[in-house]
C-alpha cells in the first residue's frame, strides 16, 4: 500500500517536474500595461533584458497601454498560465479595483511572482514657472484657484492619484490635464504647456538633471541620493505626504508553481544584483525583495490604502 501511494505522488508529480526542468522552451512575452517612456516601461525593459540572459531565452516587451494599466492588465488575466505571458504591475494595479468595474477579480486571477523596487513620486514644474519651492506653489495656486494645471497620464493613473492627495492635503485648487501616457504627459510640463507634474521620479530624474523640469520635493520619508539637496514633501510644508510607487511581476492564476518558483528565483537575483541597485538608485528608486506570499499580502494592503483616497478625491472613470 505504501508502494503504491508513493508510486501515485511521484506520478502527480513528475509532470511538474517535466514543467520546470523544460521551462522556459519558447520566448516570454512581458505585458507592460502602460505606453513606453513611463516610469513601468523602464522598470519593465530593464528587468526584461536581465531575465532574457539568465533564462536564455528573449523576454519580449508588450506595450499595452490604456484605462490606467487595465487594457494590458485585461489582456494578461486571459493568457494561458503556462509561464510565457508575465504583467509587470504597479502601484495601479492596487487602485483600478477602486475606480474601474473590472472583468477580473484582481484577489484571484494573477500568482504574485516577485516585487522588484519602489520609488518615490517628485513633485516638478515647468522651468518658465516663477516658483522655486513647494510652499511658493501653493501659495501661486491658493493665489490664482483654478489657474494652473497638472498633467497625468491618465485619468485614474498614478499621477493623478497622486496629484489628488497632494491637493487634499494642501487645500489647491489645481485642474487636471489628462494624457494617453506618462511620457507625453511630462513632455507637455516641459513645453510649459501645462505647470505641473506628479510622477515617478524614475521617470522625471533625467528630465530634471538635464534641466527642463524644476524639482520642488521628492514624497519619501527621507531624501534621496539621486537628488540629495531635494527636500521631501514632509520638510516642504505638505506634512505626511509620502507616495511611493513600486513594481512588481505576476502570472496568469494557476501557472505551475514550479515555473512560477523558478521565475521567482532568478527575478530575486536580478534585484540582488549590484547592476540592479546601481541603476534603480541612479534613477531615483530602490531594489526590493519580497516572496511571493509577502507580495501578495502587500499588494492587498495597498489596494485597502489607495482606495480610500479614489473615494476622498471622488475619482471616477471617464
Amino acid at each position: 500500500m505504501r508502494t503504491l501511494l508513493c508510486a501515485l505522488l511521484a506520478a502527480a508529480f513528475l509532470p511538474f517536474a517535466a514543467v520546470a526542468q523544460g521551462y522556459p522552451a519558447k520566448p516570454i512575452r512581458l505585458i507592460i500595461p502602460f505606453p513606453p517612456g513611463g516610469s513601468n516601461d523602464v522598470v519593465g525593459r530593464m528587468i526584461a533584458a536581465q531575465l532574457s540572459t539568465r533564462l536564455d531565452k528573449p523576454v519580449i516587451v508588450e506595450n499595452q497601454g490604456g484605462a490606467g494599466g487595465l487594457i494590458g492588465t485585461e489582456l494578461a488575466a486571459k493568457a494561458a498560465p503556462d509561464g510565457y505571458t508575465l504583467l509587470l504591475i504597479s502601484v495601479a494595479y492596487a487602485f483600478n479595483p477602486a475606480i474601474y468595474k473590472l472583468s477580473y477579480d484582481p484577489a484571484t486571477a494573477f500568482a504574485p511572482v516577485a516585487m522588484l523596487g519602489a520609488g518615490p513620486v517628485v513633485i516638478a514644474v515647468t522651468a518658465k514657472l516663477p516658483v522655486s519651492s513647494v510652499k511658493e506653489l501653493v501659495a501661486l495656486a491658493k493665489e490664482k484657484p483654478g489657474e494652473l494645471n497638472y498633467a497625468t497620464a491618465g485619468v485614474g493613473s498614478f499621477q493623478h492619484l497622486a496629484s489628488e492627495l497632494f491637493k487634499l492635503q494642501t487645500g489647491v485648487d489645481i485642474v487636471h490635464v489628462p494624457f494617453k501616457g506618462g511620457g507625453p504627459a511630462m513632455m507637455d510640463v516641459i513645453a510649459g504647456n501645462t505647470q505641473i507634474a506628479i510622477g515617478s521620479l524614475v521617470q522625471m530624474l533625467p528630465q530634471i538633471k538635464g534641466g527642463r523640469l524644476k524639482a520642488l520635493g521628492v514624497g519619501s520619508a527621507n531624501r534621496i541620493p539621486a537628488l540629495p539637496d531635494l527636500p521631501t514633501l514632509s520638510e516642504s510644508g505638505v506634512p505626511g505626504y509620502e507616495v511611493t510607487n513600486w513594481w512588481g511581476i505576476v502570472a496568469p492564476a494557476g501557472t505551475p508553481t514550479p515555473v512560477v518558483e523558478r521565475l521567482h528565483r532568478e527575478l530575486a537575483a536580478i534585484v540582488a544584483s549590484s547592476e540592479t541597485r546601481k541603476r534603480f538608485e541612479s534613477e531615483g528608486a530602490e531594489p526590493r525583495q519580497m516572496s511571493p506570499e509577502e507580495f501578495g499580502r502587500f499588494i492587498a494592503a495597498e489596494t485597502a490604502k489607495w482606495s480610500r483616497v479614489v473615494k476622498e478625491a471622488s475619482i471616477r472613470a471617464e
